[in-house]
């Protein structure tokens, strides 16, 4: 295998700032061996021993959130105080596991005609994550939280350009006073995970990435018949309705599109709007995205940053040109500026409809798409004509109606009604058709990786 070392480039400058040399043959092979020998330790530690050192984990995380936040800052580009924010978020998912696995994982009776009878949740091994780059803490430890918790070992598999946020978060759990190889980060391309996922000492795999990363971890884990859990992209929509409150929609849309830069896999994608009301509802958004202030993300005062890496960027320019090809109106931004780093400027594009890359691709940027709809019927086709199902939201001052529609006709993991959506730990996160498998996060997250094995006594 020739090992390739990997870059991190600062997206603000362009700058490289850091070169990490991938993980060996043997190394690899050392990690898992002590991650599957950890495991049978880990996997008898009483429930109070988990929690309290994963709540030391959740510790760490808050006091030294300013060195994460510019971490964070420094290899993809998030704006300081939404590291800082993220840097909280993962704390609260590692106590809100500490308090509440044993109480989701506790023996479930069930009557029979047998004498005892009953389901026990059990951990299965080493679970391998597959960890994206967008929310580099965040992704990690909702993740590896209740994998840990359940009784599970954990091996990291960060992305390329994140590597100094992997050696930190193994760090976090080291210091932390979690017993080697109970979490293992391995620096390593994506070209090694085929052979990873074929280990036998890994039992199970967790992505967030790509819906065509997705297709080649679920392609590899199947052949190994691996359990696996898949959070993959999204092209959410956004259902302005004609009695919406239009500052408000304009104001929660722009914010759910410009969060981490506009990449987010929940990020507000398409905003389908009543045509009566469009027009309006275009002035305030255009009004809501241009009030963001685009900078170093390293400064406090920066709300947007750089895209996290070149040819990110120049992917957006392509769907944007595209879009326009195609017949959409740009009626903000578009042009990718000058200078150094991979900015990309806030962008409006309007008359979008099916056929073009900003309906139906999965736009990672700071890039709102404008869709007319003729009523609400019409609005609700428009949103579920998509391969993606990861997270929708109606905006509408009828709760009642928002609701039927949240419930019943949009065809999505997660559904808001006047909110835009975002992940919460006591809440199941995940999507359907092409945004995924399985869950993560709350009850459901942490029975993923678990064996369900029935008990009967006669």
């Amino acid at each position: 295998i020739h090992l390739m070392a990997l870059q991190s480039i600062n997206p603000a400058t362009g700058e490289r700032i850091g070169s990490f040399p991938g993980a060996t043959p043997v190394e690899v092979s050392r990690a898992l061996a002590a991650a599957s020998d950890a495991f049978g330790v880990w996997s008898r530690a009483p429930h109070d021993e988990r929690a309290r050192l994963m709540r030391r984990a959740a510790r760490s995380l808050r006091e030294s959130k300013e060195r994460w936040a510019r971490l964070m800052a420094e290899e993809m580009g998030k704006p300081m105080t939404q590291g800082k924010a993220e840097a909280e978020k993962s704390a609260w998912a590692c106590e809100y596991f500490a308090d509440n696995a044993d109480r989701f994982l506790a023996l479930l009776e069930i009557p029979t005609e047998a004498r005892k009878s009953y389901v026990t949740f059990q951990p299965l091994g080493v679970v391998l994550g597959i960890m994206p780059w967008n929310f580099p803490f965040w992704q990690v430890f909702r993740a590896a939280a209740p994998a840990l918790m359940a009784g599970n070992t954990f091996v990291l598999k960060h992305a390329s350009n994140v590597c100094g946020c992997s050696i930190a978060i193994a760090e976090i759990f080291h210091e932390a006073g979690f017993p080697p190889g109970v979490f293992t980060s391995l620096l390593l391309d994506s070209r090694r995970v085929g052979s990873l996922i074929a280990d036998q000492r890994i039992r199970a795999v967790t992505l967030t990435g790509s819906t065509t990363a997705g297709r080649s971890v679920a392609s590899a884990a199947g052949e190994n018949l691996k359990k696996v859990v898949l959070e993959l992209g999204g092209s959410d929509p956004y259902l302005v309705l004609e009695d919406a409150d239009l500052e408000a929609a304009a104001r929660s849309c722009a914010e759910g599109k410009l969060i981490n830069t506009g990449q987010s896999c929940i990020a507000a994608k398409r905003m389908i709007v009543v045509r009566s009301v469009m027009r309006q509802f275009e002035e305030l958004l255009v009004r809501e995205m241009g009030a963001r202030e685009t900078a170093d993300p390293r400064k406090d005062s920066t709300q947007l940053g750089p895209l996290a890496r070149a040819d990110l960027r120049e992917t957006v320019a392509s769907q944007v040109e595209r879009s326009i090809q195609a017949g959409a109106r740009c009626v903000m931004g578009g042009q990718v500026p000058e200078g150094p780093g991979f900015f990309y400027p806030p962008t409006v594009l309007t008359d979008v409809h099916p056929g073009m890359p900003a309906f139906d691709e999965e736009v990672f940027a700071p890039v709102a798409a404008v869709v007319a709809a003729d009523n609400e019927g019409d609005a609700i086709r428009l949103a579920n004509a998509s391969s993606y199902g990861l997270g929708a939201v109606v905006y509408t001052r009828d709760l009642a109606r928002g609701e039927r529609i949240a419930r019943e006709e949009l065809q999505a993991g997660s559904c808001f009604v006047n909110a835009y959506v975002r992940s919460d730990p006591r809440l199941p996160f995940g999507g359907i058709k092409e945004s995924g498998l399985g869950r993560e996060l709350s009850a459901f997250g942490i029975r993923e990786f678990v064996n369900v094995k029935t008990v009967w006594v006669q």
